[in-house]
């Protein structure tokens, strides 16, 4: 077993999880004692730790080399489980590498390499093919959303990876998706499969609302009242139909956020802080945000545009009634638009006339300080209570990351937190704050 600093015990206490869900306890036991494992469950069921819990035995704290590789669909994928290990506190070395990622940060991360690493197809064949670092000790691969990174054009990328790593002794692909064609390259030999994958989620209903507009934001902007102002997403399947929607809500003064490829990297991190600390209860997305990203349960969300395949539709639908939790897949519907055949005809919903609230309770603050500033949750809210004056019900989610920090705080507070603490010192820093 790994000699790692903290027991299963203490990491799961780190995290707040009283105990491990049905699924994470047989896939740690497979994982442990398979070579080549398929663990197959929906999303947010809490795949990633497990799949990490038992990946700690694979590792030797004595080695100094990269020991297990984490293959990831998106750059949000691979920033949130760099954050589940660093929140483990393992004492293992993590980091994430992944395109639109400055090549110097890179560099600076993987001159110390650490025993995971976490990336996006494209970067880790890149940096296997320039010999960053020493593959010699590399035991173990993590394909996590396999299925995904095949569907978006990683195939190639793939391949070259497992033809350069011929020291791998492990395998672990996930998937929210069942009966995906794993290419012969994986090496995947008589596999433990996990399934936990259900035809579908037993407490999600899914409703259609009519619309008598080709355009449906009309409609749309009835259903958002119906809905009574709870957190959820409105999926399209273009980035130029989500500036479009955005837009609409926008003359309509409502509160939002948008998620898609076309962003660049930091808007989209900042889109979901804002999503995650409830600056915007609304996010407007593409199908990249159907699965892979660290938002929480959602109550509902919305098809404004059909999903072109089912596979789209089980993943949107997959974002609400998780764990146990009730939701609702809202099909909105122009009156001459038929559903594909994967849509069963659902119950229509008439639409009650609720009042939209528009205003935004909490707004998103960013601080030009981090955790390489040795700066903590504590500390932040240190300064925002002494010298700042809010009550604990006017601070929100603190979330830290290497070089800075986001903080949501009351909204009618936000203008006179940042002129009371900009340029106030946390730790040794002298830090900026401002409104993102």
């Amino acid at each position: 077993m790994a000699n790692y600093i903290k027991s299963e015990e203490e990491i799961l206490n780190k995290l707040k999880i009283t105990e491990l869900n049905a699924m994470q306890k047989e896939a740690a036991k497979a994982i442990n004692s398979s070579k080549n494992t398929i663990l197959l469950s929906p999303t947010g069921t809490g795949k990633t730790l497990a799949f990490l819990l038992p990946l700690l035995d694979e590792l030797d704290i004595e080695v100094s080399n990269v020991q297990a590789m984490i293959l990831v669909p998106s750059r949000e994928l691979a920033i949130q489980i760099e954050q589940v290990i660093r929140e483990m506190g393992t004492g293992f070395k993590a980091n994430a590498v992944y395109g639109g990622r400055s090549s110097a940060k890179d560099k600076v991360d993987l001159k110390h390499p650490p025993a995971i690493l976490i990336g996006t197809p494209g970067r880790l064949a890149d940096h296997l093919r320039r010999e960053t670092f020493s593959l010699e000790d590399i035991k173990t691969i993590i394909l996590d959303e396999f299925d995904k990174s095949l569907e978006i054009g990683f195939k190639d990328e793939m391949s070259e990876i497992f033809d350069l790593l011929p020291t791998i002794e492990k395998r672990v692909l996930t998937s929210a998706t069942r009966n995906v064609e794993i290419p012969r390259f994986v090496g995947m030999k008589d596999p433990t499969e996990i399934n936990y994958l259900q035809d579908e989620a037993p407490l999600l209903k899914v409703k259609t609302v009519n619309s008598s507009d080709r355009d449906k934001l009309e409609s749309l902007l009835d259903l958002l009242a119906h809905i009574d102002n709870k957190p959820g997403i409105i999926f399209c399947n273009y980035k130029d139909s989500i500036q479009r929607v955005s837009d609409f809500l926008n003359e309509n003064r409502i509160s939002h956020g948008t998620f898609h490829g076309g962003m660049e990297q930091q808007d989209r991190e900042r889109a979901l802080i804002k999503f995650r600390n409830g600056t915007h209860r609304i996010i407007i997305a593409t199908d990249l945000a159907a699965r892979g990203i660290d938002i929480p349960e959602l109550n509902f969300i919305i098809h404004y545009q059909l999903p072109l395949k089912e596979a789209e539709f089980t993943h949107r639908n997959g974002r609400t009634a998780r764990m146990q939790a009730e939701g609702t897949a809202y099909v909105l519907k122009w009156a001459k638009e038929e559903l594909p055949d994967f849509i069963t005809e659902s119950a229509i919903q008439k639409l009650e006339n609720n009042s939209l609230k528009r205003e935004t309770e909490w707004e998103t603050l960013f601080i030009s300080g981090g955790r390489k500033d040795k700066i903590s949750k504590g500390d932040i809210a240190g300064l925002f209570f002494k010298q700042g004056g809010l009550n604990k019900d006017e601070l929100g989610t603190i979330e830290l990351k290497q070089d800075c920090s986001f903080v949501s705080v009351a909204a009618e507070k936000a203008t006179g937190i940042i002129q009371a603490l900009d340029n106030s010192r946390l730790k040794k820093k002298k830090v900026r704050i401002r409104q993102v």
